[in-house]
Formats: C-alpha cells, structure tokens, sequence
C-alpha cells in the first residue's frame, strides 16, 4: 500500500499533468493534432484559404488537445472506469470547441467539465476532434485509419502490416466508380484476397465513424449519399453508430479495451515496445484491476508494481516522463 499511497502523492501534484499530456500524445497522437496536415479549404468547402484557416484554426486545434488531456486526467484522478473514456457522458470543452460541436452555454476560454446533453453526438475518445483529425487524410476521413488506429490502440489486436505497391482508394478506383460512396470503394478496394482479411476487421470499424468529418464536425451525408455507419465486428457484435460501437468496446470488449490500455502505458512507462515475455505481466494486470473496481488507476497501479516497471533501465520516473514518453 505504501506504494499506491507514493502514487496517489505524486498524482495530486500538479506536476503529474506532464505524465497526462506526454502518454496522451504518445497513445492518442493528440500532440499532432496542431500539426497535421488538413486541406481546409477542401474538407470545409470554403474558397478562400484565409477564412479556411480562421475556421479550423489553430485555437481550436489546441482545444481539441486539451479536451483529450484533461478527459484522460479526471477519469484518472477521479479513480474513475477506464471504460469511461469510451462512453463518459461528459468532457472538457471551452467555448471555441463547444460551438464547434454545436453544444450551448459553455463561455469562456478556459476548459471546464461539461455535461453532455442526452442526445448529444459527443461522448468518449472515438468522439473527440483529436482522434478525428489525427486519423484522416488530408482532404478526407480515412476508415482504414480509424479502424486500425482502434484495432492497435483499443484493442491491442493490430492487424498485420499492409501488402506493398497497394494503391490509394482514389486511384484503386476508375471512372465512375470515383463517385461511389466510400464504403462501396473500400469494398472495391478490398478485393484482392490477400488484403480482405485485414480490411473486413478494419472497414467496419472505420465506417462506423463517418459521421464525424476529417475536422471533427458531424454529417449525415457524403457525396450526397446517407452515411450508413452500421457494422459487424470480427468477433460477431453489431453496431448501428459510432456510440454503438463504443459501448460494444466498453461491454463486450472491455477486456481487450483493458489489455490494449495496460500494453499501452507499459509500453510508455519502460520505454520500450511490448515483448512476448510480458504477456503474464499484462494478464495479471488485467485480471487485477477487474477484481478493483476497473478504474484507470488501477491499470498505473499495475504497472507501478509491474517487475518490468520496477527493473527498467534508466532513472526517469513514469510521471515526468520517461524514455517511451518523449
């Protein structure tokens, strides 16, 4: 106990935030969020690339960091489920970003805990403009991204690496077929035998976040046709929606959703990738925290106690952030 109690200390300072923002950026690629590429113009249809800019600007583009880092650190700090960061009906917005999801009465520069309205869009990490952006392409959202990015980071069951010399989805396509709407490209996309394995694990998962634009707004169509975000799981669980799915994640998943979280701050916390020989290490984690209530603290209580943990190389500690942090 005396080791969680050192824990619990070092997380009430506020120094901790660092740890936050750093397995955050690493985990969620939120520090990219800023950075990357979008074609503002294209993906928001306006014409004029100064006003494109003010639209999506990069205010806003920092408050959709700062939603995901402060979303991770209450649920952490308020000993909060870990399932929580797939279905809270809560999250952390300033007015810039309130508007952007067409949320009311949120004024004000500063992130708050807001509660979300009951019919809202919004709720959980697969919501969140960072993991919207950070997951499309430059003038379009990406369901092999989104799928993969849910398969290794939520999942922790990655699908083998793509098959070379594959082309874009635009190029794969000829003609009319172009104009197709982008589950029926995908479709088309797939057909080789050696890639249909990987993408009927991927698409679904993907598709079923098409909803959410490559800036994060809601939409109800694409090319003029109705988004149909329905889909079916590997395993055989049915979602009709992106809120679907992420209860699904949260329910029947969850110990996939626990497993790819411990990988993850492992991976984070020893400063190197997951090897074979930590497997017994992630299972008495996982089975540990689902005997305590399955709070995220927990998951760090684990790996703080975790032999990998406590006999790695170096003397950074998982809180100021370590070699895998950075």
């Amino acid at each position: 106990m005396e080791l969680r109690n050192q824990v619990d200390r070092m997380l009430k300072d506020e120094k901790s935030f660092r740890f936050v923002a750093n397995f955050v950026g690493q985990w969620l690629m939120a520090r990219d969020v800023e950075t990357v590429h979008i074609d503002e113009r294209r993906v928001l249809n306006i014409k004029d690339l100064g006003e494109a800019r003010r639209t999506f600007s990069g205010r806003l583009r920092q408050a959709m960091r700062k939603e995901s880092e402060n979303f991770f650190d209450y649920i952490l700090k308020n000993n909060k489920p870990a399932t929580d960061l797939l279905t809270a009906n809560y999250t952390f917005l300033d007015e810039t970003l309130a508007e952007w999801y067409g949320i009311e009465g949120v004024k004000g520069s500063h992130m708050r805990l807001v509660d979300l309205p009951k019919d809202s869009k919004r709720g959980g990490l697969l919501s969140q403009g960072t993991f919207q952006v950070v997951t499309s392409n430059p003038t379009r959202t990406s369901p092999v991204k989104r799928g993969l990015f849910v398969l290794e980071n939520f999942l922790a069951t990655p699908p083998p690496p793509a098959v070379p010399d594959v082309p874009p989805l635009e190029e794969a396509a000829k003609g009319d077929a172009r104009n197709l709407p982008l589950r029926d490209l995908l479709a088309l996309h797939s057909e080789q035998a050696m890639c249909a394995s990987c993408h009927a694990r991927m698409d679904p998962i993907g598709l079923a976040l098409e909803n959410y634009n490559p800036v994060g707004l809601w939409r109800d169509t694409y090319n003029g046709q109705p988004i149909d975000a329905a889909g079916k799981l590997m395993t055989g669980e049915q979602f009709g929606s992106a809120k679907e799915l992420s209860h699904i994640l949260a329910t029947a998943r969850y110990r996939d959703f626990h497993r790819a979280l411990a990988e993850k701050l492992l991976t984070y916390a020893v400063g190197r990738g997951i090897e074979y020989y930590d497997a017994p290490t992630i299972d008495k984690i996982v089975n540990d925290i689902e005997t305590h209530g399955a709070t995220l603290k927990e998951i760090v209580y684990g790996i703080i106690e975790s032999a990998p943990f406590q006999k790695r190389r170096g003397d950074g500690d998982m809180f100021a952030g370590p070699a895998g942090g950075h």
